[in-house]
C-alpha cells in the first residue's frame, strides 16, 4: 500500500490546530487558533466552513446535546456554529491574563480536557496546566506547570492518559494510569523524551492498535510511538509545523494534520504552511473521538 499525502485544505491557517473527527457528521472540525476560527471540513464534497468565534480557540468537542464545547483565550464555552451563540461556562484562569487553552480534547468516557499555556508575546512563563471541564461550571487542575502543554489523548480502553509539553527545554511526553470512571489520572511516568529527534511534540492522537501518534512541530514530521514508547514509523511532510494529527473519513483509515502558516523562517520553501493535509494509505486506522457528554 502506498502512502500518499493530500491537501484537503489549501487555504493556509495562520495557526491550525484542534482537529477532532466526528465519526456521527462524517467530517473533521478544526480550529485555527490565532486568528480565532473553528473550521468544519466535509471530505465528501470538499467544503471547508469557518465560523468566527471571536477570539483565539485551542480546541473543541463536538457534544451529545448539539453544537460544540469549546476552549479559548478567556475559557470554556458551549457553542453553537450554526446560529453563533456562546455561552460562557468558565474561565479558571481568568487571574492569568497572559495564558490562553491550547490543545484538549474527551476521554472516553465523554469529559472534556484542555491544556493552557502562556502567550501574551513576553518570554514564556512556566504557568500552564491541564484542565479537566466539570458539569457543574467548574474546572480541576491537574498536573505540574507547563510552558506549552500540549499532547492530550488516550488510550482506546481509557486506561492511559498521555499529555507534552512542547517547549524546547522540556519537549516531553508523559504517561499517565487514567481511572476512567472517576476521570482522575495517576502513576505520572516519561513515555517518551523528544530531545534527540527532529522536532518538538505537539497534538497527538492514539490509533486501533494503542500507539501514540504525534505531530512534530520544527520537525517536518509526525511519528508513530508504540505503548512500549519506541518510535517505529515516521512519515514526512512538506511543512516543518505539522500541530495535530487525527485520523478520519468513514474507515477512519485517513490521518489528517494540521499545520502551521506563520512564524516561519523561510515561507517561499514552504508554500503549503498552514495547510491542512489527509495521508492515506497508512494501513493503520484511528479510535472513534468520544463526544462530550455533560449538558
Amino acid at each position: 500500500m502506498t502512502v500518499e499525502i493530500d491537501i484537503a485544505v489549501s487555504s493556509p491557517a495562520r495557526l491550525g490546530e484542534g482537529a477532532v473527527w466526528d465519526t456521527n457528521d462524517v467530517c473533521l472540525w478544526w480550529v485555527d487558533i490565532k486568528a480565532g476560527v473553528i473550521n468544519r471540513f466535509d471530505p465528501a464534497t470538499g467544503v471547508n466552513n469557518s465560523f468566527d468565534f471571536g477570539q483565539p480557540v485551542g480546541c473543541l468537542a463536538r457534544r451529545a446535546a448539539g453544537g460544540l464545547i469549546v476552549a479559548a483565550a478567556n475559557g470554556f464555552y458551549l457553542f453553537d456554529p450554526e446560529t453563533g451563540q456562546r455561552d460562557a461556562l468558565v474561565d479558571p484562569e481568568s487571574d492569568l491574563q497572559g495564558n490562553r487553552f491550547n490543545d484538549g480534547g474527551c476521554d472516553p468516557a465523554g469529559r472534556f480536557w484542555a491544556g493552557t499555556m502562556h502567550d501574551d508575546g513576553t518570554p514564556r512563563q512556566r504557568i500552564g496546566a491541564f484542565w479537566r471541564y466539570n458539569d457543574d461550571r467548574t474546572a480541576t487542575r491537574f498536573f505540574n506547570p507547563f510552558f506549552t502543554s500540549n499532547g492530550l489523548a488516550f488510550s482506546g480502553d481509557g486506561s492511559v492518559m498521555y499529555v507534552s509539553d512542547s517547549n524546547a527545554a522540556i519537549q516531553t511526553i508523559w504517561a499517565y494510569d487514567y481511572d476512567l470512571e472517576s476521570g482522575t489520572p495517576t502513576g505520572e511516568r516519561v513515555f517518551f523524551d523528544c530531545a534527540g529527534i527532529a522536532g518538538r511534540p505537539d497534538g497527538a492522537t492514539v490509533d486501533s492498535d494503542g500507539c501514540y501518534w504525534t505531530a512534530l512541530f520544527g520537525g517536518w514530521q509526525v511519528a508513530r510511538i508504540t505503548p512500549n514508547g519506541v518510535i517505529d514509523r515516521t512519515i514526512s511532510l512538506p511543512v516543518a509545523n505539522p500541530t495535530k494529527p487525527m485520523f478520519g473519513s468513514a474507515g477512519l483509515d485517513v490521518l489528517y494534520v494540521t499545520s502551521a502558516g506563520e512564524g516561519l523562517g523561510d515561507n517561499l520553501a514552504q508554500p503549503h504552511a498552514g495547510c491542512l493535509f489527509a495521508i492515506s494509505g497508512l494501513g493503520v486506522t484511528g479510535l472513534p473521538q468520544a463526544r462530550y457528554s455533560g449538558s
